[in-house]
């Protein structure tokens, strides 16, 4: 059984995480996705909230859970029997930063592989921190996430 894992900290959850989401799903036997803790003076949405989003639009797979973690993303796949490292990648820039960080997971653990996914066209400009920037000044991002999210955002922004 192969099983991959797609770290991130989706603040929030973009069509553009979800389209890899699916593509991965169709290739790995299970796909984790990893919630990255981090701080919470710089994220929107908290760590179980971002959990929470991930599983309500993810709520269609079988195959897929939703971890949440805090440390290095290489010693939680490590922990968790992954075999593959899922990321996204949208330009140029994202290469060179991925690829650094894949050369040091790969010297820290051998045996779990890096993977990347060309995003989808419509989904090129498409970022979490553009779509909060978006949302904080009332903009409607609905065609840029799923509905769970957008009305998340809304109340955020709103109280």
């Amino acid at each position: 059984m192969v099983v991959a894992m797609y770290p991130g900290r989706f603040d929030p959850v973009t069509n553009g995480h979800l389209d890899i989401v699916d593509r991965a799903s169709k290739i790995f036997d299970h796909l984790i996705i990893g919630i990255a803790a981090g701080d919470v003076k710089t994220n929107l949405f908290s760590a179980e909230e971002r959990a929470e989003l991930f599983k309500k639009s993810t709520a269609q797979y079988d195959n897929i859970s939703v971890e949440i973690f805090d440390g290095l993303t290489i010693d939680t796949a490590r922990n968790l029997n992954v075999n593959v490292l899922i990321r996204g990648l949208r330009a140029v820039t994202d290469f060179t930063t991925e690829f650094d960080m894949a050369l040091m997971n790969r010297d820290m653990e051998q045996e779990i592989e890096s993977i990347f996914f060309i995003t989808d066209l419509g989904n090129l400009f498409l970022s979490a921190s553009r779509v909060r920037e978006l949302a904080s000044y009332g903009v409607n991002v609905d065609q840029y996430v799923p509905d769970i999210v957008s009305k998340e955002l809304t109340k955020k922004f709103n109280s």
